[in-house]
């Protein structure tokens, strides 16, 4: 039976939502996951730096863009104890500049990846999956990294059966 983890980055605080910044308890990638959880059966990790970016949408984004441009690994809270038990990593996280957030690298460079799948999804307001596909297949040479999804960030809670097509035709 194939085991799978579902491992993310999500931010709530301020967000964009298409063309307006509002606070959220809960990040768009995070609600993603949250739909993902109610079909497939896989454990969670998520991914958490140990400090955080900002709470404030403006200061987030310059955060994560010196992160981008220093090539910054951000220290993580915790990392799974390995992920070798795993034959598949459902990856998701918001698309930062057009790429993933820096903290996503940080996991992803923390693990052999060898032999297994990486379904990455990411939410956005306008930039797709941008270069983060190109990102991932950099970090993880020897893994075979399936199309991405790109999901609306302002529709995140409205996405449970693009979600579910999307996983269906993937996994």
């Amino acid at each position: 039976m194939e085991r799978i983890l579902i491992a993310y980055f999500s931010r709530a605080g301020e967000n964009y939502f298409g063309g307006f910044v509002k606070t959220t308890e809960i990040g768009n990638t995070e609600i993603c996951v949250n739909l993902i959880q109610d079909f497939l059966d896989a454990d969670i990790y998520k991914i958490e730096m140990e400090e955080p970016y900002s709470d404030n949408y403006q200061e987030c984004t310059a955060q994560a863009k010196q992160d981008l441009v220093l090539k910054r690994r951000p220290k993580l809270i915790s990392l799974p104890g390995n992920i070798e038990q795993y034959d598949t990593v459902v990856l998701g996280y918001p698309n930062y500049w057009g790429t993933i957030p820096m903290a996503v690298a940080t996991f992803l460079e923390a693990f052999d990846f060898s032999g297994k799948r990486i379904l990455p999804f990411c939410t956005h307001e306008g930039g797709g999956t941008g270069r983060s596909e190109a990102m991932i297949k950099k970090l993880c040479p020897t893994a075979e990294v399936a199309k991405g999804k790109a999901i609306l960030g302002s529709n995140a809670a409205n996405s449970r059966a693009d979600m579910e097509e999307w996983i269906r035709e993937t996994v």
